[in-house]
């Protein structure tokens, strides 16, 4: 069973990629029905059909082999071959008076013409090819023009017209499907590159701040420590033990997220002051004006976080509590906890809003992605998934400690 389930694809595979094969095997199939067909007598006897009873001359056979070969080159020029087949099978309905079914080759070849052009082409050359066809079996026929035989190739042709115009619309259905989903994917992997790009702006933004922050901070340590070298050593040495433990916060800090700024054209940044734990109050106010109740539960024990840390924090809430306000339905609330554990800090933000399946960062949740590699690059981890029962649930577990192990 295995082996047949892998065997059809390739097969498959390789038809597709030697197409005059198929049609060749095709072309052979119908030489073999035409000339089955033509040992049939439909009126052989009173009982009804009868084989054996007659048998095609040399004419038909060549005439039937010439319309299957005509088959060969189908898809190359469906028009020319409908043309010949057609012309094929005129001569053996106009010049044997037991014609044999020459006209199997003409339907297979109305039948390209339908799949492999526009449907006024096919509706047209159908049409005028069930007319010729039709009315020449009438009029050139051993039987009368209302026979079975006369209603047959007008069905036949009429069917493959239909059954071709209906193949091409699917596969030009198929064909636009798949163009949208290539399109859309396309299209969402631009957005969340340019999501991506745009937090990254934002981290680059910040930590400009922070940087700019310890810079301002070394600068008045220096010129206090310049001032009172020389009358007042001991506090001299105090604010360079302040420089030192600046300069080594900022490296650390800029170590912590170079990686994810590359870009060289970043625009002016801000210069007032980074946001951290100690301004959540008014963000969690501006939540509430705008209807969304938040409740706040903070067990720290008042140790100043690292500046990336705290910053990081500030912004894990925010944009939790941004994706609560768009996505968790009317009615929603929300609650904010920040713990300190040993050396780590866990924030984690939940609501009982609707439940919502998992976002993820490479199913176009862009919040989410800028959340989780800002997490990432501090050393930390980020966990968001749906909660048992609905409503979703962020947690973000960061270092509470700076990289040298000393806290700040």
């Amino acid at each position: 069973m295995t082996t047949l389930d892998s065997g059809f694809p390739r097969l498959r595979q390789w038809l597709r990629a030697h197409p005059l094969a198929l049609d060749g095997a095709l072309a052979f199939g119908v030489l073999v029905c035409m000339i089955t067909a033509s040992f049939a007598d439909p009126h052989g006897s009173p009982n009804g059909p009868t084989f054996g009873d007659r048998t095609p001359d040399a004419s038909s056979v060549g005439l039937m082999v010439l319309g299957a070969a005509a088959l060969v080159p189908r898809r190359r020029d469906p028009l020319a071959v409908l043309a010949f087949t057609g012309a094929v099978t005129l001569v053996e309905l106009i010049v044997d008076d037991r014609p044999a079914p020459v006209v199997m080759s003409a339907v297979i070849a109305v039948y390209t013409v339908a799949a492999r052009t526009d449907r006024p082409t096919t509706w047209r050359v159908g049409l005028i090819t069930m007319a010729v066809l039709t009315g020449a079996s009438m009029l050139f026929g051993p039987t009368p023009w209302y026979a079975q035989e006369n209603l047959g190739v007008f069905a036949w042709t009429g069917m493959a017209a239909a059954a071709g115009d209906a193949v091409r619309s699917r596969r030009a259905f198929v064909d636009a499907i798949r163009e949208r989903a290539e399109r859309a994917e396309r299209t969402r992997e631009e957005e969340a590159r340019r999501r991506v790009a745009e937090e990254r702006l934002r981290i680059a933004r910040d930590l400009h701040d922070v940087v700019a922050h310890h810079i301002a901070l070394v600068n008045v340590q220096a010129g206090v420590a310049a001032h009172v070298m020389d009358k007042r050593p001991d506090q001299a040495k105090e604010a360079l033990g302040h420089v030192r433990a600046a300069s080594r916060s900022a490296l650390d800090e800029l170590r912590a997220t170079v990686g994810l700024l590359r870009q060289s054209d970043d625009p002016e940044a801000p210069t007032e002051p980074a946001p951290g734990l100690a301004v959540l109050d008014p963000l969690l106010a501006t939540f509430r004006n705008a209807g969304l109740p938040v409740e706040l539960a903070c067990d720290a024990d008042g140790t100043p976080l690292p500046a990336a840390v705290d910053l990081a924090a500030y912004r894990i809430i925010q944009e939790a509590l941004t994706n609560v306000r768009k996505h968790a339905g009317p009615g929603a609330k929300a609650e904010v906890s920040v713990v300190r554990v040993g050396r780590t800090v866990e924030i984690t933000v939940l609501d009982d809003g609707v439940p919502q399946p998992t976002p993820s960062a490479d199913t176009g949740g862009h919040g989410l992605l800028g959340m989780r590699e800002r997490v990432t690059a501090l050393g930390g981890t980020l966990t968001a998934a749906p909660r048992y029962g609905g409503g979703f649930r962020v947690q973000a577990i960061l270092p509470a400690t700076a990289r040298t192990g000393e806290d700040t």
